[in-house]
C-alpha cells in the first residue's frame, strides 16, 4: 500500500474511549462529508482530542500509465490534495482551536476506513458518498464501514435539526446485553459532555399466542444501566419501555434527538459485525446522526 501524508499524526496506544486518540473523519468531497466534517469538528471540540481526515481510493488502477519524471501528479491525486486541504480549511474555520491533521491513501475506501478505526477515538462518515446514486438512503461505503469498523462509528444523517444538536437529546436503543454495555457507555459519556438528556427506550413484543411467555416492561429491562448511573450520576435518564417493532420506535422518536446510539455484535467466526435489522433500520432512516458502538468480544 502506498500512502501520500501531508500530516500523518495517529496519536498514542491504541484502545477504545482513550482521549489521546484523534477522532477520524471519511471525507471525499459530497455535501455529505462537509456535513460530517463540521459535526465532527464540534464532536472532537467537546471531548478535546483531535481531528484526522482521511480520503483513500484506488484511483491507480484506472489510469492509464504514463513515463514517470517524478513531476507528474495524475487528476485524481491533486484532486485528493484539493479535498483534504479545504476540508482542513473548513475543520479549521469551523474552530480554530481543534487541531486538525489529514492523509491520503491510495487504497479502497471502506477497507482503508476500517483499519483506521484501530487507532481512533470515534470514526465518523456521511451518509452518501461522492458518485453515490442519489436513490441510495446510504452510501455503500458508510455501510460497510458501520459493520466492520472496531471503534465506535458515526454516519452523519438526518435534518437539520438533529445534525445541529438543537434538541439537547441523546437517544439510546437498549438492546440484549450482549450489544448493550460498550453502547450504554458510550451513551452516557455523549450525554454527559454534552450536558443533554438521556432518552433510554427498550421496545419489547407482545407474545402472539397466549401460553407464549410475555415481556412486559419492569425495571428489569434497564438493569443495563446500573452501573453506567452510578458512574455518571449528573446525567438525567428518561426509561422508556415501548411496545412494538424496535426499528419503528427509534426512528421515529429519534426525530427529536440530536444522536441515536445503538450496539452491534460481533459475529463468531466472521470478520465484523451483526448489524441486525435495527442498526440498518437507523442507518437508512433515522432523523438524526447514527451511533453504531461495537459490543468488545
Amino acid at each position: 500500500m502506498q500512502r501520500l501524508t501531508r500530516s500523518h499524526a495517529l496519536q498514542a496506544a491504541k484502545g477504545g474511549g482513550d482521549v489521546t486518540l484523534p477522532l477520524v473523519v471519511g471525507v471525499d468531497g459530497s455535501d455529505s462529508s462537509l456535513l460530517a466534517i463540521d459535526w465532527a469538528v464540534d464532536e472532537a471540540a467537546r471531548h478535546g482530542v483531535s481531528l484526522r481526515l482521511v480520503y483513500a481510493s484506488l484511483w491507480e488502477r484506472y489510469e492509464v500509465p504514463l513515463p514517470f519524471t517524478g513531476l507528474e501528479r495524475s487528476a485524481e491525486q491533486m484532486l485528493a490534495e484539493h479535498i483534504v486541504a479545504s476540508g482542513a480549511e473548513r475543520a479549521e474555520r469551523r474552530n480554530p482551536e481543534v487541531k486538525v491533521t489529514t492523509d491520503i491513501i491510495q487504497e479502497e475506501a471502506a477497507g482503508a476506513l476500517v483499519r483506521e478505526s484501530d487507532g481512533a477515538f470515534t470514526l465518523v462518515t456521511g451518509s452518501r458518498g461522492r458518485g453515490e446514486l442519489k436513490g441510495m438512503l446510504l452510501g455503500s461505503v458508510g455501510l460497510a464501514v458501520a459493520g466492520r469498523a472496531r471503534c465506535p462509528v458515526i454516519v452523519v444523517r438526518g435534518d437539520r435539526a438533529g445534525t445541529v444538536g438543537t434538541h439537547e437529546r441523546i437517544l439510546l436503543g437498549l438492546g440484549d446485553t450482549d450489544t448493550s454495555a460498550e453502547a450504554v457507555r458510550f451513551a452516557f459519556r455523549e450525554a454527559e459532555v454534552r450536558g443533554c438528556v438521556l432518552d433510554v427506550v427498550r421496545a419489547w413484543r407482545s407474545p402472539v399466542h397466549p401460553e407464549e411467555p410475555g415481556h412486559a416492561p419492569g425495571e428489569e429491562l434497564f438493569a443495563p444501566l446500573g452501573d453506567a448511573i452510578a458512574e455518571h450520576p449528573r446525567v438525567r435518564t428518561i426509561r422508556t419501555a415501548v411496545e412494538g417493532p424496535a426499528g419503528k420506535v427509534l426512528v421515529r422518536r429519534s426525530a427529536a434527538a440530536d444522536l441515536v446510539v445503538a450496539g452491534a455484535r460481533h459475529r463468531t467466526g466472521h470478520v465484523g459485525l451483526q448489524l441486525g435489522c435495527v442498526n440498518h433500520i437507523l442507518l437508512h432512516h433515522a432523523q438524526c446522526p447514527v451511533a453504531v458502538v461495537p459490543q468488545r468480544p
